[in-house]
This record gives structure tokens, C-alpha cells and sequence, in this order.
């Protein structure tokens, strides 16, 4: 039976980026992972072919492979031939001088390898960013077995070194000019040998678990601030140390403050007569309380109001921001016929110092049509 393409089992395109297969890759591992779906087969078959792709689609260079050969470039006597050997090859001398930093993670010689870090995406409310808050999430993540406690024996057994390598997890090879590092074929890099794997974990040293864990979100946080937990993302395999998990904020939309940095935006419609004699209003302010603004006589559509130390807390720091009150000057609607009558009566006894800007305006129009008439 052929294997499926893939990119066709990631649900995504040959030129798809890192960012976008990392994210499909998690959601589909959510949603067959065996812990979700327990007693399902074809959900634990997906699983693994979902793992199997990652893996060859997130290293660039199997990626690579991949792409020109398929499936036979991971194949004995496969497509790939001697270029997959020359790549082997190269590998193995990038190995040699830089380790096994350019694959992003350490390994030690005993195949304790480092935890991978974990993305979390918590959203909270704009009040929660100015006062700060602990929040509770609960993370899937790969944490040390229990029944073995993390190195990947079963209990009551031991692992034996590897005899290839004596427990470096590397050997030593002369090709030409070039004396290479290759990882060792026999214990895969891990320097020892399970005869007797733990049945839990199948020798891997972790399991999947959910755990909830406590973040500390302090004030003044800004959408997209980033919080790191060391230590708390995926156990390690055989008993090394765990990744880090990094908490990614983002704040929802206020309905009533926008926000720029520390200071905090507020539109208030005002009645007419209000915006035409003056007078105050009360406005809400994040924290909870009201605040007076004195409108003054004659105010217009757009006019701002600072309202000094209202705003948005700074992070690490005891400044505030500031909070600007926008007026909108609304019409009345759905007049009575009595209403009706007074504002009637009012324009009959306006005049152009009532409106200035108007006249201002129509001014300007008639001297342009004017100029215009002359013109022709």
C-alpha cells in the first residue's frame, strides 16, 4: 500500500512556511491525539502519520529530500541514491563543528535530549490588563513518566550503554580529507540501550498529560506580550530537562476605550443644548469610577478632553497613562411637534455669529463660484 503525501496529510501546500505548518500541525495532533480519542484506531493510525509527516516537513533538509525523491529518499536503495548519502555525509560534518545547536536543541552523549518549547495563546479583557491578574490554563503537554521515572526502562530494569559507542551516543568516522562525527547507528544517538522498555511510555521517558498551571499576568501588559514559564513545556526524552513555555497575550476589544500604549481613547455623545450652553458630564474611567468633564459653551463634534493619570497602567513601572474624552455632538431625533416648533423659532432668531463655520464655509463657496463665473 502506497504512503499518503505528506503535505496532503498536514492539510497543507508544498509552499507552506515553518509558522503555518507548526500551526497545523498542533491543531491536528489536538484533535487525533490517542488521550482525545481512546479505543479508536484510526484515530492512533492518523496520529502517527500526523507525527511522521511533521517530522520529515519541519527539518529542512529531509524536507528537501523529500520534495525531489518522495518517500524513497527514506528508503534503502530508494530514488534518492547518492545524493541522499552525499547529504548524510554533509550533515554529519555540520555536525562535527557546530553540534547539534543548528538542530535547536541540545543533546546530551547519554541521549537526554532537551524538552521542546510550548506556545500558548490566552486572551484576556482590557481590565485585566490595567489591574494585572493570576490566570489558571490548562496545557497538553509531554511530561516525565511516572512508572519509570523518566528514563524510559521498565521499573526494576536498567539501560545497558551501547557497545557501538560506549555510551557517547556518537562515533567517529575518516571519509577522505574529513574526520566526521556520525550519530551512532545502534542506539540512535542515545548512548544506551533499552532491552526492557517501559510498557507505559514505550521507552520514551514522557507521556502526554494535561496539567494547569498558575500565570501571573502583571499590569500594564500590551497585546502580544509575551510570558515565559522555564521549565514548564515538554519533558525531556530519558530524564532531560524540560522546555520552556511561553504564554502569547492578546486583548480583546473594549466597547467602551480604545487603547494606544498607556493612554485610553473614549468617544461620549453630548446632547445639543449640552454642547450649545455648557455644562458637565460624568464619564467611566477603567477603574471603575466616574469622572467629571466641564463641557464648555459653544463645544463642537470632535473636541478632546485630557483626563490626566486615567489611562492605561505602564508595565514595570507605577506611571499611568492618560484618558482622552472625544465629544460627539448628537441631533435630536423623533422631534414633538412643541420641539419642533421651538427649534424653528430658534433659527428665525439666529444669526451668522451662531454659526460661524457655516457661514465661513458658504462664504468661501460663493467666492469660488464667483471666481469661477468670472472665469468662463
Amino acid at each position: 500500500m502506497s504512503k499518503r503525501d505528506y503535505y496532503e496529510i498536514l492539510g497543507v501546500s508544498r509552499t507552506v512556511t515553518e509558522v503555518e505548518l507548526k500551526s497545523s500541525f498542533r491543531k491536528l495532533a489536538m484533535q487525533h491525539h490517542p488521550d482525545k480519542n481512546p479505543g479508536d484506531k484510526e484515530a492512533e493510525i492518523k496520529f502517527k502519520e500526523i507525527n511522521e509527516a511533521y517530522q520529515v516537513l519541519s527539518d529542512g533538509q529531509k524536507r528537501a529530500a523529500y520534495d525531489r525523491f518522495g518517500h524513497q529518499a527514506f528508503e534503502n536503495g530508494g530514488g534518492a541514491g547518492g545524493n541522499a548519502d552525499f547529504s548524510d555525509f554533509m550533515s554529519d560534518i555540520f555536525d562535527s563543528f557546530f553540534g547539534d545547536a543548528r538542530r535547536g536543541g541540545p543533546r546530551s552523549a547519554n541521549g537526554r535530549e532537551r524538552g521542546a518549547d510550548l506556545r500558548y495563546n490566552l486572551e484576556i479583557g482590557l481590565e485585566e490588563a490595567f489591574i494585572g491578574k493570576n490566570a489558571s490554563i490548562r496545557v497538553p503537554t509531554s511530561v516525565s513518566c511516572e512508572s519509570c521515572s523518566g528514563t524510559g526502562a521498565k521499573p526494576g530494569s536498567k539501560s545497558r550503554q551501547c557497545p557501538t559507542c560506549g555510551g557517547h551516543g556518537r562515533v567517529r568516522a575518516n571519509q577522505g580529507f574529513f574526520s566526521v562525527e556520525r550519530t551512532c547507528p545502534t542506539c540512535s544517538g542515545r548512548g544506551e540501550i533499552i532491552d526492557d522498555p517501559c510498557k507505559n511510555c514505550q521507552g520514551a521517558g514522557r507521556v502526554t498529560r494535561e496539567r494547569t498551571l498558575s500565570v501571573n499576568i502583571p499590569a500594564g501588559v500590551e497585546d502580544g506580550t509575551r510570558i515565559r514559564l522555564a521549565g514548564e513545556g515538554e519533558a525531556g526524552l530519558r530524564g532531560g530537562p524540560a522546555g520552556d513555555l511561553y504564554i502569547f497575550l492578546s486583548i480583546k476589544p473594549h466597547a467602551i476605550f480604545q487603547r494606544d500604549g498607556a493612554d485610553l481613547f473614549c468617544r461620549v455623545p453630548i446632547g445639543l443644548v449640552s454642547a450649545a450652553l455648557g455644562g458637565e458630564i460624568e464619564v467611566p474611567t477603567l477603574s471603575g469610577e466616574q469622572a467629571r468633564v466641564k463641557i464648555p459653551e459653544g463645544t463642537q463634534t470632535g473636541k478632546q478632553f485630557r483626563l490626566k493619570g486615567k489611562g492605561m497602567s505602564v508595565l514595570r513601572s507605577r506611571d499611568v497613562g492618560d484618558l482622552y474624552i472625544q465629544v460627539v455632538v448628537e441631533t435630536p431625533q423623533k422631534l414633538t411637534m412643541r420641539q419642533r416648533e421651538l427649534l424653528e423659532e430658534f433659527e428665525r432668531e439666529s444669526s451668522h455669529n451662531n454659526h460661524p463655520e457655516t457661514a465661513g464655509f458658504f462664504g468661501r463657496v460663493k467666492d469660488f463660484l464667483g471666481g469661477l463665473g468670472g472665469t468662463a
